[in-house]
């Protein structure tokens, strides 16, 4: 089975520099002092110039937060919830801002039996590129065991979840997941908010044109939407 993480996790994670014995150590890339600790990563660069984060002594840990993805499709409202994962609520609403998420494309939609999603946030559509910064994972820990899973390893992914997508371990940018139809994956995606009714209506609409078949694979269960997605706009709303 294709896990979110196998392809979706497509920000490649930062390397690591080896230092060895009577070597000055070279500066590190920087990190913003605060909990969330959001670091840059020199090696794979923003897509779209952004800054890091704000990264506050006190993270705002209550309280939700109102967006939506004006598509070419239709709305896709979410509801940010910053006691789940407050540091990506944080990170999330810096690249709204920030106009990041604007004439995006989501480029990868999935109809597994056991993973449905839309895969969005990345400016370039090739399912590399990133903000130019890496966060901790905040990992949900209160998921269902998935029914389809005899090793009791994987959880319910929800329909309506949203998620951060990842390529390995504290690799979390910009790059997030929506979830169409109930999934099953290994906990291992931080779940930060939720998709609502009208947005949900948008998603099956995408999911309903199907991916897009190509010579290889005329009929792929994983790809770029038959029906191309495109963020016009990530808008906060203050009501």
């Amino acid at each position: 089975m294709v896990a979110v993480g196998a392809t979706a996790a497509v920000a490649a994670p930062a390397t690591a520099t080896g230092v060895t014995a009577a070597v000055a150590a070279p500066a590190g890339p920087r990190t913003t002092p605060g909990p969330c600790g959001y670091t840059a990563t020199p090696d794979d660069p923003a897509v779209r110039p952004v800054p890091l984060p704000p990264d506050p002594r006190r993270t705002p840990d209550r309280g939700q937060v109102r967006v939506t993805l004006r598509t070419n499709h239709g709305p896709i409202g979410l509801t940010l919830d910053r006691a789940a994962a407050p540091c990506t609520v944080q990170s999330f609403m810096h690249l709204t801002r920030h106009r990041f998420y604007d004439r995006t494309p989501c480029h990868r939609l999935t109809a597994y039996p056991t993973l449905s999603v839309l895969q969005c946030g990345d400016p370039s559509g090739t399912g590399s590129g990133g903000p130019g910064y890496r966060y901790r994972d905040e990992l949900p820990t209160d998921l269902p065991p998935a029914p389809t899973d005899p090793t009791g390893e994987r959880r319910v992914y929800a329909r309506g979840t949203l998620a951060m997508a990842n390529a390995g371990p504290d690799t979390n940018g910009s790059q997030f997941f929506l979830v169409y139809a109930d999934s099953a994956l290994r906990p291992n995606y931080t779940v930060f908010g939720s998709v609502d009714a009208a947005g949900l209506a948008t998603l099956d609409r995408i999911a309903a044109g199907g991916i897009a078949p190509t010579v290889a694979d005329p009929a792929p269960v994983d790809g770029a939407p038959a029906l191309p997605v495109e963020i016009r706009k990530a808008v906060r709303q203050h009501h």
